[in-house]
């Protein structure tokens, strides 16, 4: 009963979310700023789209197995991405830009890497040909099964490509 009160907290916490704006620019071409989180993946900082480097999180709307229940995983994903980065200010490294835009980004909260702490909690995945330090990362994240890896759930981008 308390893991699912927590997963509702988690989830009223991510449908409440605002973004408070406090943009930078900092040097060398990095944005500073608070963040608005889009998905496990994905935020925006200084109007800019950036997704985080090296992950992949589930997409809202992917249910995932947990034990005697089923779960948006997408959506508990996006709340603890907002957990890590809502009270403060992020600065983001662009490192290239899509097609559409968006720009994949190594971000930092407060001294630590975005990408490799939801890893660490299992929020997120490692995708093929993913950075090789964050496989560590995950192997330990599914042996202690956190977040994802707590049960059952087919990888973000087996699901999207099926949808």
């Amino acid at each position: 009963m308390r893991l699912f009160a927590a997963i509702v907290c988690l989830a009223l916490a991510a449908a409440v979310s605002v973004s408070i704006p406090a943009p930078v620019q900092a040097k060398d071409g990095q944005v500073r700023g608070r963040a608005t989180v889009i998905s496990g993946d994905t935020l925006i900082v200084q109007g800019q789209r950036m997704r985080l480097y090296g992950i992949d999180a589930p997409e809202k709307g992917q249910r995932c197995q947990w034990p005697n229940k089923e779960i948006d995983c997408g959506i508990i994903s996006r709340a603890a991405l907002l957990d890590l980065i809502a009270p403060v200010d992020i600065t983001c490294r662009r490192r290239q830009a899509t097609k559409d835009g968006t720009w994949i980004a190594s971000c930092d909260a407060e001294g630590f890497d975005v990408s490799r702490n939801m890893i660490y909690t299992g929020w997120a995945v490692v995708p093929p040909g993913g950075p090789a330090g964050f496989s560590k990362v995950q192997k330990n994240a599914a042996a202690r099964k956190r977040g994802l890896w707590k049960g059952t759930f087919q990888m973000p981008w087996v699901w999207l490509k099926a949808q």
